[in-house]
């Protein structure tokens, strides 16, 4: 009899065990599944998340037949923003080389900036229209293209505007701050020891000094008539014989079509579909991935730092 119920507990303890032991398995093989699943979904949104941002650097250029290729300049134009020299450049290149490309357009919504990055990319543009002469470039101004969006902009074959548009700002600027009437009422000395009597620049912690001012005004004026002489060659004769012109204000884009600033009214679907003749619109613009732009954005915040308090010039 006590052998039977040994057994028979023995018998119990095993499927006891067993049952427990299958239990933490399954339990087990759930949370494998649960990570599993929750890995995969987090993978998934941080793809998402990568492409959204832009992360992958990618452009997303589709192209399947003949189109108009677009390349968008947005923003200040600088060497540190996505409105760069090298990225404009770059996407004007690739829309250029692309065979099934009927005509570019230069999409431009910039007050300005920087006239070596203008220059650099006016420089382009004129080159790439001479090694493709059967592929036109239209720039088609947004809500403002002033100074050295201007710049750029008088490159292309034909301007397109919105009659709103803001338009023109053909001139220089440098500008600062001076600090000295401050600094005397509270008490500050500034301590400024150079080598060479024109090292401390313009610094705005110093009384202005008149030679310095009278030589920063003959370099604005340099880079002015050079503003000038780019905007003469790329608009010819359809420039209107105006002194304001080149007085440094703005216009509207109906305005600036009467001045010869511009050539017609119209939108980028409007050009691709009734100038270039080829509606689909494939852009080539060249995007920054999320780390460029926050790298970018950093280093474009402590340049423009810089720049401010030593007096930098921009076409503005």
């Amino acid at each position: 009899m006590f052998d039977s119920e040994n057994r028979n507990e023995g018998w119990e303890k095993q499927l006891l065990e067993k049952l427990a032991f299958s239990s933490v398995q399954e339990q087990r093989r759930a949370r494998r599944w649960s990570i599993l699943f929750k890995s995969l979904t987090f993978l998934y949104l941080f793809i998402l998340l990568f492409i959204g941002l832009g992360w992958f650097g990618s452009n997303g250029v589709a192209i399947s037949g003949k189109h108009t290729a677009l390349v968008e300049l947005r923003g200040e134009i600088s060497a540190n923003s996505i409105s760069s020299a090298d990225n404009i450049n770059t996407g004007l290149q690739n829309a250029f080389k692309d065979k099934k490309t009927q005509g570019v357009i230069l999409r431009i919504n910039s007050p300005g900036g920087s006239p070596v990055q203008a220059g650099y990319i006016n420089e382009e543009i004129r080159r790439l229209r001479t090694e493709y002469p059967n592929i036109p470039l239209y720039a088609v101004i947004e809500d403002i293209c002033a100074s050295g969006g201007y710049y750029v902009a008088v490159a292309a074959d034909k301007i397109y505007v919105d009659k709103a548009s803001i338009v023109g700002s053909i001139g220089v600027l440098m500008n600062g701050f001076g600090y000295t009437g401050a600094m005397e009422k509270l008490g500050i000395e500034r301590r400024l020891l150079t080598a060479g009597e024109n090292k401390g620049f313009l610094d705005p912690f110093s009384p202005l000094n008149p030679q310095q001012e009278k030589y920063a005004k003959e370099m604005l004026e340099d880079v002015h008539q050079q503003f000038i002489q780019v905007v003469q060659q790329g608009r010819g004769k359809r420039l209107k014989n105006s002194p304001e012109i080149f007085s440094g204000i703005v216009w509207t884009g109906q305005k600036s079509i009467e001045l010869g600033l511009a050539d017609a009214l119209g939108g980028a679907e409007y050009v691709a579909r009734e100038i270039i003749k080829a509606e689909d619109i494939v852009d080539f613009t060249t995007r920054e991935s999320f780390a460029e732009r926050f790298a970018n954005r950093l280093g474009s915040a402590s340049a423009n730092a810089l720049i401010s308090a030593g007096n930098g010039w921009r076409l503005r």
